[in-house]
């Protein structure tokens, strides 16, 4: 059994749909699953189909043509893929609500692992061929690119949707990230002293109750990089922050959250934000410094990008998490026809 997934256009007439059946049915294709898309161009339908492993991708082109389909875009899928929609859609939904931070990776992985990256600033939501732009409720954009199939209507609202959940998530412990600036000097010193001991020790590798006033000021103004913080939205009390540092080609990034505040995906959230920081500054690596004991930091990066690399040292762990540009599978084994 070899599963592909296929969309092609239709018109959306009686009758057409019945006539791609038939056709693939010539070619012992069956129909596992269908999803319809309307759009202007008529109905874009989504099929998962099971067709005899030396079928290949020119001869199931070919009968989706003479059963009517229009540009018919295929690709070879798993066992994945028979996932029921909606059953996939409310397992997303549970994981935004204990987590608000995951919205980018879910959309990525629901759209059939596109390139997602974060955009700071507020931008119209919407969507193109190969674009996608949701609001992230934390803050900025999601941007979302893939090559191919094109997006549809009905993908832009289900992503709007899950952004609605994650909206919701977030009013539970209401944080905004955005740049830090020099005025937040003040708020992000207090921080520090509300931190204990631990989570410094953990943070600056070793025994101090903080960076002086002029260090958090260099931190604060990197020359290459960035600076993010997490505010309460009703409050305005800065209680994380997230540091980029670049030089040359590589750089070092490094996140505190407050206390209070850990274990609630602020840590991820700055994580994501910072990759997408490096990645636009045309960074290849992060690399991430902390003690072997610090399980939270380790569960933290392979949350995020489950392929970085771990490599110990005399008690200190460093995490380094490429940032070569990557095409998602689907896009670099298929292609529109």
């Amino acid at each position: 059994m070899t599963l592909w997934r296929v969309r092609a256009t239709v018109d959306d007439r009686p009758g057409f749909l019945a006539v791609l059946a038939a056709s693939l049915a010539l070619r012992s294709i069956n129909i596992l699953a269908v999803q319809v898309h309307t759009t202007e161009a008529g109905a874009v339908d989504d099929f998962l189909l099971d067709a005899p492993d030396n079928l290949d991708e020119a001869h199931l082109l070919a009968a989706i043509e003479r059963g009517r389909g229009r540009n018919a875009w295929v690709a070879r899928t798993d066992a994945r893929g028979l996932v029921d929609p909606p059953t996939q859609i409310a397992g997303f939904a549970a994981r935004l609500v204990s987590d608000p931070s995951e919205l980018g990776p879910i959309l990525g992985t629901l759209f059939g692992g596109c390139l997602v990256q974060h955009e700071n600033g507020a931008a119209v939501a919407g969507h193109g061929h190969t674009t996608m732009r949701i609001a992230d409720p934390s803050g900025g954009t999601i941007v979302l690119t893939r090559l191919a199939p094109a997006f549809t209507p009905a993908e832009f609202a289900r992503a709007q949707a899950l952004a609605e959940v994650a909206r919701a998530a977030l009013g539970r412990a209401p944080v905004l990230l955005r740049p830090a600036e020099k005025t937040d000097l003040a708020a992000i010193a207090a921080m520090h002293e509300r931190c204990g001991f631990q989570t410094l020790f953990l943070r600056y590798l070793a025994g101090t109750r903080g960076p002086s006033d002029a260090q958090l000021q260099r931190l604060l103004s990197p020359s290459r990089g960035a600076a993010l913080v997490a505010e309460t939205i009703h409050s305005g009390q800065i209680v994380a922050l997230g540091n980029l540092i670049g030089e040359g080609e590589l750089s070092e990034a490094a996140v505190l959250v407050e206390d209070a505040w850990q274990r609630k995906g602020i840590g991820t959230a700055l994580l994501r934000r910072m990759i997408s920081a490096a990645d636009a500054l045309g960074l290849r690596a992060i690399v991430m410094h902390t003690h072997a004991g610090n399980k939270a930091m380790r569960r933290t990066v392979r949350r995020v990008r489950p392929d970085a690399r771990f490599e110990m040292d005399s008690g200190l762990v460093t995490a380094t998490i490429g940032l070569a540009p990557a095409i998602c599978q689907a896009n670099a084994q298929s292609r529109p026809h």
